[in-house]
C-alpha cells in the first residue's frame, strides 16, 4: 500500500501525504470542499487528513501559497498533466480473476503494442477485443508501451510526467485494470513499460516539491533522476514504491525498465538492485512471479546476475546485438550504430550467447565494449526482428515488411521464433503490416514542439533517407495506426499463418528447453547468410534448423533420417539439399 498521495480511510475521509522538504506550508485544495493544511512530519514529508474528501474528488496541492499543482503521486489526472488529481479507490475495481496462471518466464512470447495505435479506437477496451487473436497467434505476454499520463492525446509514452497515473484517453485506471483482467482470463501475461531514467518536460512540476532531478548527470532527454544526491532517499523510495504499485494494484506480471543505461547512481546499492529486491519481496508476499526486464545498452552481464552476486537482478534484458546482426544480414545497412555489425558471423554469435560485443572494440563507440555473458541462459535475452525503437527511430518509421520481400522476412522470423532466446513481436509484424510507426507528440508548448522536431532531425540524421515526419502533425499519428483490413487479403493472411505455424512449432518442439549454450550448435554454412542450428539435450540431437537469408541458391548436405516439420524454398536431390532464396527447413532428427 502506498504511503504518499491520497489514501482512502476505511472510516471515511482521505489521508494525504506529500514529500516537499523545502516547503514552509503545504495545502490540499479539494473541489467544493474545505482545504486541508498538511503538517510536517519527518524527513521532509507532510501529512494530514480531510474528513470530507472521498473517492472521485478532484484536488490540487499548493506549496507556500503558490500555484495549484497536481500530486506527484497521482493515480488519475482526468484534466491532463497540468490539471487536478482525482482521488481513486484502488480496491473498487471488480476483478474477475483473483488468481491466474501464466506461462513460465522462459516460455514467454512477447507482443509489444502501443495502445493508441493498436486499434482505431486507441483504448484498452478495444485492445482487449484482440486478445483472442493474439492467443490464436501464439502470444502469451502482451507488452504495453508506457501508459502513464503524458501531455495531450498522442505520444509514445516515454515523455510521461506522472509515473503512478494511467492515461485517461486510453481508459484510465479502470480501463487498464480491465485489460489486465482480460489478459489473465485468456492466460496471457502483461508486461508494462515504465520510465525511471528521466521525467518528461511538459507538466513536470517535480522540482516544485523537492530535488527529484539532478544536474550532476544528463540524459538525452534532460536532467537525470536524483538517485544518489541530497534528498535521494525519498526519490529512491518514490520509484521503489512505483514497482510495488504496478504489481499490487494493477496485477501486472512484468515491468520493462526503459533505458536503464541512462540511470545514474553511485550509491552502495544501485537503484536497480533496490528495485529488484522490492520486486522479489512483492513476489513473495503475493505468491506469484514479479519479473523485471531491462532495456540496456551496456552489454553488461551484471545486469542479469542476482543481486546476491553483486548484480542488478534483472530477469532478462532486450538484446540489441541480435537485432542489429539480423538487420544488417537482411538489409546490408551499416550506417549509424549498424557500422559495428557485419551480419552473418555476428548473428551466429548472437544465437550462441546473446551479446556480440563481449569485450570487443566498437568502431561506433570508439572503445572496447561489453563483457562475456558466459553462464547466462539464452532465456536471459529478448530477441526481436522489429520493435518500437528500431522501427520508430528511423527517418520514415518504415517496417521491414514494407521494404522487402515477405519471404525474406519469413526466413528471419524462423531464426527469431525458433531460437531459445525470448522472442518479441512488434504489433502488426505477424501479418506484414505496411503502415509505418513514426514518432508522434501532442505537446502544448510551441517552443517544446520545435525543440522536439529539431532533436529528432539531429539524433537520427545517420538513418535519414528523406525528411523526418513532423512529430506534432496529427497525420504522423494517424499513419502509425495498424491497418487490420490487411488480414482479409493475401499475402498478409499467408504471412500470419507462417508466424502462427512457427509459434506452434516453438511450443510443440519445446524450443525454450535449449537455453544452455551446450544445447545448441550454431554454424554458418555460407557467408552470404545460410545458418544451421542443431538442438540437443543431454548430448542427443533432437532438431535441426536450416535458414537462408541469402537471395541466391545454396546446396548443403542432407542429414539422413530427418522428419520435416516446416519448410520454405527447399528442394531435395540425391542426398543434397538445394536451398532457394530465403529457405527455411526445420527437421526432427
Amino acid at each position: 500500500m502506498l504511503r504518499t498521495g491520497a489514501q482512502l480511510r476505511q472510516d471515511g475521509g482521505v489521508d494525504f501525504m506529500v514529500w516537499a522538504p523545502g516547503a514552509v506550508s503545504v495545502e490540499v485544495v479539494i473541489a467544493d470542499k474545505a482545504s486541508c493544511l498538511l503538517k510536517p512530519t519527518e524527513k521532509g514529508y507532510w501529512s494530514g487528513m480531510s474528513p470530507e474528501a472521498s473517492a472521485g474528488d478532484l484536488y490540487a496541492l499548493r506549496i507556500d501559497g503558490g500555484m495549484l499543482l497536481p500530486d506527484p503521486v497521482s493515480r488519475s489526472l482526468p484534466e491532463g498533466v497540468h490539471g487536478r488529481t482525482r482521488v481513486v479507490d484502488p480496491d473498487a475495481f471488480p476483478w474477475n480473476r483473483d488468481s491466474w496462471t501464466i506461462p513460465l518466464f522462459q516460455e514467454f512470447v512477447f507482443y509489444e503494442l502501443h495502445i493508441g495505435t493498436f486499434t482505431p479506437e486507441g483504448t484498452f477496451t478495444a485492445a482487449a477485443q484482440k486478445l483472442a487473436y493474439l492467443k490464436a497467434l501464439g502470444v502469451n505476454c502482451v507488452e504495453l508501451m508506457p501508459v502513464a499520463q503524458f501531455p495531450g492525446k498522442r505520444n509514445w509514452g516515454y515523455d510521461g510526467v506522472s509515473p503512478y497515473s494511467v492515461h485517461e484517453y486510453y481508459g484510465g485506471p479502470e480501463g487498464l485494470k480491465a485489460f489486465v483482467d482480460s489478459c489473465h482470463e485468456a492466460g496471457i501475461a502483461v508486461c508494462l513499460d515504465v520510465v525511471y531514467n528521466h521525467l518528461g518536460p511538459e507538466g513536470n512540476y517535480f522540482l516544485r516539491f523537492g530535488p527529484y532531478l539532478t544536474d550532476s548527470y544528463r540524459t538525452p532527454w534532460g536532467p537525470a533522476v536524483n538517485f544518489d544526491g541530497p534528498g535521494s532517499d525519498a526519490v529512491r523510495r518514490y520509484f521503489i514504491d512505483n514497482v510495488r504499485f504496478w504489481f499490487e494494484e494493477y496485477r501486472v506480471d512484468a515491468l520493462r525498465l526503459d533505458a536503464v543505461d541512462r540511470i545514474f547512481d553511485c550509491s552502495p546499492e544501485h537503484i536497480l538492485q533496490s528495485l529488484s529486491r522490492e520486486a522479489r519481496a512483492v513476489s513473495e508476499e503475493l505468491g506469484r512471479p514479479c519479473y523485471l526486464i531491462a532495456e540496456s545498452d551496456l552489454n553488461d552481464p551484471r545486469m542479469l546476475y542476482p543481486y546476491e552476486r553483486g548484480g542488478h537482478g534483472m530477469h532478462a534484458q532486450w538484446c540489441d546485438d541480435f537485432h542489429h546482426s539480423l538487420h544488417v544480414s537482411l538489409t546490408g545497412e551499416q550506417n549509424g550504430y549498424y557500422c559495428d555489425f557485419s551480419g552473418a558471423e555476428n548473428l551466429v554469435k548472437a544465437l550462441e550467447q546473446g551479446f556480440v560485443y563481449d569485450g570487443r572494440y566498437s568502431t561506433f563507440r570508439q572503445r572496447t565494449f561489453g563483457a562475456s555473458p558466459e553462464g547466462l541462459p539464452l532465456s536471459s535475452f529478448i530477441f526481436s526482428l522489429q520493435n518500437h525503437d528500431q522501427v520508430g527511430n528511423r527517418a520514415a518509421g518504415d517496417r521491414l515488411t514494407a521494404t522487402m520481400a515477405l519471404e525474406k522476412v519469413r526466413a528471419a522470423a524462423a531464426l527469431l521464433l525458433l531460437s531459445p532466446g525470448l522472442p518479441l513481436l512488434f504489433m502488426g509484424e505477424e501479418y506484414g503490416e505496411r503502415a509505418p510507426f513514426q514518432f508522434f507528440i501532442d505537446h502544448g508548448d510551441p517552443g517544446l514542439v520545435e525543440a522536439v522536431r529539431k532533436g529528432r532531425r539531429e539524433e537520427f540524421h545517420e538513418f535519414q533517407n528523406g525528411n523526418t515526419p513532423d512529430p506534432a502533425d496529427p497525420e504522423t499519428f494517424r499513419r502509425s495506426h495498424l491497418d487490420w483490413s490487411l488480414l482479409k487479403e493475401e499475402p498478409c493472411r499467408g504471412h500470419l499463418e507462417w508466424y502462427t505455424r512457427l509459434l506452434r512449432l516453438r511450443r510443440e518442439c519445446g524450443i525454450s528447453r535449449f537455453t544452455a549454450q551446450e544445447s545448441r550448435e550454431v554454424s554458418l554454412l555460407d557467408p552470404q547468410g545460410v545458418f544451421r542450428v542443431l538442438f540437443r539435450l543431454e548430448g542427443k540431437p533432437l532438431y535441426l534448423l536450416t535458414v537462408s537469408l541469402s537471395d541466391g541458391v545454396t546446396s548443403v548436405p542432407e542429414i539422413a533420417g530427418e522428419r520435416v516439420l516446416i519448410q520454405q524454398g527447399v528442394l531435395r536431390d540425391e542426398g543434397a539439399l538445394t536451398l532457394g532464396p530465403f529457405a527455411v527447413l526445420l527437421q526432427s532428427v
